[in-house]
């Protein structure tokens, strides 16, 4: 067998393990090696090779390399909790930042009980245990299911196409993620536990600088908004995949579909009454990251300010582009466009003040091919009952607006803030919701096909970074645009799509990963979708315009 490493080629004549055969690399390795990439598929370090093989290594500076550190800490946190205290029924709910957010449904967490589960995760951590996956046939399963009396993975039976089901053990404990862990307990370097509101939070590392555990900042107002969702679903019993899943077979799922969708317009209409109730706010302006479903809210609540006698008038920021020739580049010598010094600010802000001075303007028009602004004589002037719409990734940012009063302003953070698990400790990535959408969308309605999709997330993931989510908490109003039900449409479709990506593209793990995730879902017919669901937009076939 040859096996290509980097520039190097191993030749062996036996079945080998990975972690062994590339031991002295992961030894020498800057940062901690989580897992690998094997012929374009994601795998632990213990998989055994047994033909030709191309390899990468996967380490903490990667997403994937943190989501298997953060995998399997919340997997050490288990292991710790369940042998200080056996009947313990554990929740990983969401994310909050580096940090997980869990609960204790049956206990109170006290800062005495959470030093004690510290201390035994960190023994279980220096102890170096070895995480073995258990592979049973489907007869062995039912029998452990039944001999345990457990529902830990028990998704991977309910999926008649499985033949074999999976279980992590170390030492006696034993449980399920749908992501890959790493092969023992010694990966783990820095984590913390913190009390949190009734609750606690699991803290680890990120990927800029995997090597340091960053200074804990807390977002009250992203707590608040996926508190306010969670606990809905919860209310509907619907909080997980297997819960989804039986309100589909049992013919309930159009209930939760209305509740659900109802749920967006009360939000909607309580943003709006809020704007409504201040005759100050002349401006209102929208941020989130891509596949939010910006677009789609914005027509909303425009409906929602016309019910409260404004009418909504809106500005496109694309337009005050500066000169290209004046236009930042980034590091690698490419015009940055996405930074806000590609706005022409100084234009942008005079234009505003004039307007909520009821003074007209003319609107430029920025033609991209040529890379200048110009002037058609478009006119505009705020009325009394007008008010101005903007939306943009620059939107929370003060700069992008700031000659203008904060008290004439009104912020608006949306996101597709995910609140589903796939049981009690598997939980859905809001990433991994809002890059299905984008897949889905991208095919249907701007020509692109999923690996140039999955090429290119990377880049917007880095540029929402940069631009939108250190404003977050900057927002006046926080509005979650996920749907409990969203990824039982889109399943089938999205499946489609990422199953055209062939095993020779590097694109083909993540597209194998998000398949595997959304297999789990039963399918939720697309007309059961309102008109005017924000889903539509990346759907089509939606009451508006787009």
């Amino acid at each position: 067998m040859k096996i290509t490493f980097k520039d190097k080629i191993y030749e062996i004549n036996k079945k080998t393990r990975l972690n062994e055969l590339l031991k002295e690399e992961i030894q020498k390795s800057k940062h901690q090696i989580m897992g690998c990439i094997v012929n374009n598929e994601y795998q632990r370090l213990d998989f055994e090779l047994e033909k030709d093989s191309n390899i990468e290594l996967i380490d903490t500076t990667s997403k994937v390399g943190i989501d298997i550190y953060k995998t399997t800490l919340l997997y050490i946190m288990g292991k710790a909790i369940t042998k200080l205290y056996p009947k313990a029924l554990i929740t990983v709910n969401y994310q909050l930042g580096d940090a997980m957010y869990c609960q204790i449904d049956n206990m109170e967490i006290t800062y005495e009980m959470l030093n004690k589960v510290y201390i035994e995760m960190k023994d279980i951590i220096d102890r170096d245990l070895k995480i073995e996956k258990v592979k049973m046939n489907r007869e062995q399963a039912e029998e452990f299911y039944q001999e345990q009396k457990t529902c830990k993975g028990m998704l991977q039976l309910d999926l008649s196409r499985n033949k074999f089901v999976y279980m992590y053990f170390c030492e006696d404990y034993y449980n399920y993620f749908y992501d890959i862990l790493a092969i023992s307990t010694g990966v783990i370097k820095l984590f913390d536990l913190i009390k949190y509101k009734d609750g606690f939070l699991v803290r680890y590392p990120n990927k800029k600088n995997p090597n340091i555990l960053p200074e804990y900042k807390e977002l009250k107002k992203l707590n608040q908004a996926l508190d306010e969702y969670e606990m809905l679903h919860r209310e509907l019993t619907v909080n997980t995949v297997y819960r989804l899943n039986k309100a589909v077979k049992n013919e309930q799922i159009k209930d939760v579909i209305m509740i659900d969708e109802a749920l967006h317009e009360k939000k909607i209409a309580q943003i709006a009454d809020e704007i409504a109730k201040n005759p100050d706010i002349k401006m209102v302006l929208i941020a989130g990251p891509s596949s939010s479903g910006k677009t789609t809210f914005a027509q909303r609540l425009g409906i929602q300010l016309r019910v409260n006698g404004i009418k909504p008038v809106t500005i496109s920021v694309d337009n005050y582009f500066v000169e290209r020739k004046d236009n930042p580049k980034d590091e690698n010598g490419n015009y940055d466009f996405e930074c806000i010094e590609a706005i022409d600010l100084d234009l942008f802000n005079n234009h505003l003040k004039k307007l909520l001075k009821g003074e007209e303007i003319e609107m430029p028009e920025f033609d991209f091919y040529e890379g200048k602004k110009k002037y058609k004589g478009k006119k505009l002037k705020l009325e009394k009952d007008e008010i101005l719409v903007i939306e943009g990734i620059h939107c929370l940012n003060d700069k992008l607006t700031s000659k203008i009063p904060k008290d004439r302003k009104y912020k608006i953070y949306i996101s597709a803030l995910t609140v589903l698990n796939m049981d009690y400790y598997n939980r859905i990535s809001t990433t991994d919701n809002r890059l299905i959408r984008r897949i889905v969308r991208d095919y249907k309605f701007r020509g692109y096909n999923a690996k140039h999709t999955l090429e290119t997330w990377h880049m917007v993931n880095k540029g929402e970074e940069k631009n939108i989510f250190p404003f977050q908490e900057e927002a006046n109003s926080m509005f979650n645009t996920s749907l409990i039900y969203e990824l039982g449409v889109l399943k089938d479709v999205a499946i489609h799509i990422l199953e055209e990506i062939k095993s020779d593209e590097k694109e083909y793990a993540e597209a194998r990963r998000l398949i595997n995730l959304l297999q789990y879902f039963e399918t939720i017919p697309e007309e059961y979708v309102p008109k005017n669901s924000l889903l539509k937009e990346f759907l089509g076939g939606g009451d508006f315009k787009y």
